[in-house]
């Protein structure tokens, strides 16, 4: 049974995930401020990835064979706050991790970058990621380190984390009888389940083909903002006021977050996937349940 340890267990794509490894029979040792929101038999650890000793301690306990790395500042709006807490998480939280692999050997690691690593739009999260993948890179050419680098693109669920923006939009929809968008509606993103692109993110390290490769881990349904709105409203009864600010909509990307391409990268899709209606069904149900 391979062990894998899971930096950012508890959170949104890291509590999908850790469950779609422990189905896969993996070993799953998870790293987290915070505790699982339920038991799923994951063997969990309180940790902050900025304190080096206790990474250094985690590894020492353990012989994992891989490791990844979901942990980190997560907000773009966020980070455009508080940019040295995002460098600092997301840069020098992977390096020590990053190094431990390299000391102890691990096979593989996975690293969660972002779409927006590709992007002049994404601010110092974007930034950031970037920077973590080039210092990923280096390590694998000094290092022989295998790595993969996952870029994800726009993640939902019926779960209700923070970082969920069409969970957040139909529980705002329900609750206010609104939806306000600072843009003008015509942004088009590419919407993957979480579940699904857990499952993608299992299926890399079960084939050597994806070693010292950028894949970009997305939906096969595209849509624009508004038409993820007026879907909402229609499922609600079209009961639902829907606001479009139109003022520029700062930090994010509109049509497509590819500003630059550092690294060739392969596109991987979830078949079969989780039909977007579905999804927000689901949304919508969880909400009204809580």
């Amino acid at each position: 049974m391979k062990k894998v340890a899971v930096f950012g267990g508890s959170g949104f794509l890291g509590t999908y995930l850790v469950n779609e490894l422990l189905k896969r029979n993996y070993e799953v040792h998870s790293f987290d401020l915070n505790a699982p929101s339920d038991d799923t038999g994951v063997k969990f650890t309180k940790l902050d990835i900025l304190d080096r000793t206790k990474i250094s301690d985690a590894f020492a306990a353990v012989k994992f064979d891989i490791v990844y790395n979901l942990a980190g500042f997560a907000n773009l709006d966020k980070a455009v706050e508080f940019p040295v807490e995002t460098v600092q998480l997301n840069v020098m939280g992977n390096l020590y991790i990053l190094d431990e692999c390299r000391k102890h050997n691990v096979s593989r690691y996975v690293y969660a970058s972002s779409a927006y690593a590709m992007s002049d739009k994404g601010t110092f999260y974007g930034i950031s990621k970037l920077s973590s993948e080039k210092i990923i890179e280096e390590y694998g050419e000094k290092y022989k380190l295998p790595f993969t680098i996952l870029r994800y693109g726009s993640i939902y669920s019926e779960q209700n984390f923070e970082n969920n923006y069409i969970f957040n939009l139909v529980k705002k929809a329900i609750e206010k009888g609104e939806i306000n968008h600072e843009g003008d509606g015509n942004e088009i993103r590419e919407y993957i389940h979480a579940a699904d692109a857990a499952k993608l993110s299992a299926d890399i390290i079960e084939k050597n083909d994806f070693v010292g490769k950028h894949l970009i881990l997305t939906g096969v349904e595209r849509i624009k903002r508004v038409e993820l709105f007026n879907m909402i409203n229609e499922i609600l009864g079209n009961k639902i006021k829907i606001n479009l600010v139109n003022d520029g909509y700062k930090h994010h990307y509109k049509y497509t977050p590819y500003s630059f391409i550092p690294q060739e990268s392969q596109k991987l899709i979830p078949n079969p996937y989780i039909d977007m209606g579905q999804g927000i069904l689901n949304c919508i149900r969880e909400v009204h349940k809580k």
